[in-house]
C-alpha cells in the first residue's frame, strides 16, 4: 500500500535504475514485472542473474539507493492522508502492506506520521511476500477482520494478485505500470475522489444477493448397512476466490453441486465461508480449514484430519462415514501457482531437467500432505483414501516433455489418478481443467494460454473401483475479465469421479 500513499515505486524504479546502469544494464518496461511492488531480493536476484554480479552486493546495492531516496523526503500521493484521516474519523482501522523491508517501511510511516496505522506488514514478517496472499492474511488476522470484510489498496500488478488472492476486494490505483479493471477490481487515478462510504461500496457490490434458506439436515433414523451402497461420487472444485468473479456465485455454485449429483467435495480458495455456506443450504456437513480449504459431504463428517489452519496452501482431510462399517477419507489440497510449469515450457522454454527441478515448491508441499496423509494410506485396504485438489501441475501420465515430479510422488505413495483410469489416451482425452475462462495469457501479449489438466481426485484401497470420470463445467463460460454473467462460476473445470463401493468380486 506504500505506493499509493506515496511515490515509492517511482523512487524504487529510479533507485533500480540507478543500480542497473552501474552494471551495465539498461531498464526496460519487459523488466516492469520483476521490478515493480517486488521485494529488493526478487529484483536483486533478477539483476544478478542478467549481469552475473553478486547477489549479495546488488540487494545491498538497491537497499542503500532506496534509503537515500525515500529519506531525501516522502510525498504523500494525492488525497492519501485525507482518505486515512477520514477512515480514522469513522473508526475503520488501517494497515500499511509493503513488499518493501521494516526499515524502508518505518521510514515512509514516519514521514506520514506516527499512528496512522493500527498494523504494518512488510517483506520481512510473513514466510512469503507479495504476490502471495500472506501478507494481506497477515494484516487480517493481526486487524481481528475477515480478508471478505476489507478493500486493499494497491498500484502494482504485483500487489493486486497478493490481495486478490486473500480474497479482499481491491482499489487500484497504478502508478507506472497500467491495471486493468476486473470483477471485485475497481480501478481509480488516484485518491482524490475515494471515501469511506465508497469503499464500503465496493465491498457490498460484491455479496451475494442472497443464499437459499438453509434446509436443514433430513431425519434420517440411522445410517445405511455398508452393503446397501453401491457408489460413491466426489467432485474437487476450485472456487476461484469463493466464487466472488461471478454475480450469484453461490445459488450457482449450489445448483451446479445438486444437478452433478455427487456426494462429496473436495474445496479449493473457499474464501473463508464457502464450506459453511453451500453445506447449510445443502443440509450437509462441512469442514473448514483456515481460508482456503475445506470438505462438503451429505454423509456424516465423524473426523478432521491435518492442521486446523494450514495456510492459503497446504491440505486438510476429513474421515466421511457412509454407512454402518464403511468408511473413506478425503483430504482436499491446493498447491502453490508459482513458478508455473506449463508457462515455463510453452513462453520460456525450459529444458525437461528445469522444468522438473523448477517443480520443487509443490513437490516439497505434496510430500508434507503425503507424510501427513501415510497413516491413512497405510489403512486404505480397509478404509478407503481419496486426495483431490488443485496441484497446479500437470500430470507425468499426460506429458512427456518433462518429469512431472507432482503426480509421480502421488503415484509413488500409492494413489491412483481416477480420470486418466476412465480415460487412458491423453491426447484423446485430455482433460483439461484449467482454464475455462482464459483462453489468452492475462498479460496482454495475446499468446494463447496453455490448457492442462492440473485438477485431480486420486484414490487407494481396494474398497474403491472407478465406474466413471469427468471434467465439468456448465453453459459456455465468456473469457476473462468479461466473466461476471457466467453460469460457471470458476476459472478451473471441476473434476467428478464415481467410485463403485466394495471389493470387487472375482470369479468363484
Amino acid at each position: 500500500m506504500d505506493g499509493t500513499l506515496v511515490d515509492t515505486e517511482r523512487l524504487w524504479w529510479e533507485a533500480v535504475e540507478h543500480v542497473a546502469a552501474g552494471l551495465g544494464r539498461s531498464l526496460t518496461e519487459a523488466d516492469e514485472e520483476d521490478v515493480l511492488g517486488r521485494p529488493v531480493e526478487h529484483t536483486a536476484e533478477m539483476l544478478s542473474r542478467a549481469t552475473e554480479a553478486p547477489f549479495a552486493e546488488v540487494a545491498a546495492d538497491l537497499h542503500r539507493e532506496f534509503a537515500v531516496r525515500v529519506r531525501s523526503g516522502v510525498v504523500a500521493r494525492p488525497g492519501a492522508l485525507r482518505l486515512l484521516d477520514a477512515l480514522a474519523a469513522d473508526g475503520v482501522p488501517t494497515a500499511l502492506v509493503t513488499a518493501s523491508p521494516r526499515a524502508i517501511a518505518d521510514l515512509v510511516v514516519e514521514g506520514l506520521g506516527a499512528g496512522r496505522f493500527a498494523v504494518t506488514v512488510t517483506a520481512d514478517d510473513t514466510p512469503r511476500t507479495k504476490p502471495a496472499p500472506d501478507p494481506y492474511l497477515a494484516a487480517c488476522r493481526a486487524l481481528g477482520v475477515e480478508p471478505a470484510s476489507c478493500v486493499a489498496v494497491e498500484d502494482t500488478r504485483t500487489g493486486v494478485s497478493s490481495a486478490e488472492a486473500a480474497g479482499c476486494t481491491v482499489l487500484a490505483v497504478p502508478s507506472l505500470a497500467p491495471i486493468a479493471a476486473a470483477p471485485g477490481r475497481t480501478v481509480r487515478e488516484s485518491l482524490e475522489d475515494v471515501t469511506p462510504t465508497g469503499l464500503r461500496d465496493m465491498i457490498t457490490s460484491r455479496e451475494p444477493s442472497g443464499l437459499p434458506e438453509p434446509s436443514g439436515r433430513p431425519d434420517i433414523p440411522g445410517l445405511p448397512d455398508a452393503s446397501d451402497l453401491r457408489e460413491l461420487r466426489v467432485m474437487s472444485w476450485n472456487l476461484w476466490f469463493g466464487g466472488t468473479k461471478v454475480r450469484h456465485h453461490r445459488e450457482k455454485q449450489l445448483k451446479i453441486i445438486l444437478e452433478a449429483g455427487v456426494d462429496v467435495v473436495g474445496l479449493q480458495e473457499t474464501y473463508g465461508t464457502a464450506a459453511r455456506e453451500l453445506a447449510d443450504a445443502l443440509g450437509w456437513e462441512y469442514h473448514q480449514a483456515g481460508e482456503n480449504l475445506g470438505v462438503i459431504s451429505r454423509y456424516p463428517i465423524t473426523g478432521r484430519l491435518g492442521a486446523a489452519d494450514p495456510g492459503f496452501y497446504g491440505a486438510t482431510g476429513v474421515r466421511v462415514t457412509l454407512g454402518v462399517g464403511q468408511d473413506v477419507v478425503l483430504w482436499s489440497a491446493h498447491l502453490d501457482y508459482t513458478p508455473y510449469g506449463p508457462y515455463e515450457a510453452s513462453f520460456d522454454g525450459l529444458p525437461a531437467p528445469e522444468l522438473a527441478a523448477h517443480e520443487s515448491v509443490r513437490l516439497g508441499q505434496v510430500r508434507e500432505i503425503l507424510a501427513a496423509m501415510a497413516p491413512d494410506l497405510a489403512a486404505r485396504d480397509t478404509t478407503p483414501v481419496l486426495l483431490v485438489g488443485d496441484f497446479n501441475a500437470p500430470s507425468h501420465l499426460d506429458r512427456e516433455d518433462a518429469e512431472w515430479p507432482v503426480t509421480r510422488a502421488a503415484e509413488e505413495a500409492g494413489l491412483r489418478d481416477s480420470y486418466r483410469e476412465a480415460h487412458p489416451d491423453p491426447v484423446g482425452s485430455p482433460g483439461h481443467t484449467w482454464s475455462p475462462v482464459h483462453t489468452e495469457h492475462e498479460d496482454g501479449s495475446g499468446r494463447p494460454e496453455p490448457q492442462d489438466r492440473i485438477d485431480y481426485v486420486l484414490y487407494a484401497g481396494a474398497g474403491l473401483r472407478v465406474l466413471d470420470s469427468r471434467t465439468l463445467v456448465t453453459g459456455t463460460p465468456r473469457t476473462w475479465p468479461d466473466v461476471e454473467g457466467n453460469d460457471w462460476p470458476s476459472d478451473h473445470a471441476a473434476v467428478i469421479t464415481t467410485f463403485a463401493l466394495g471389493r470387487e468380486r472375482g470369479p468363484v
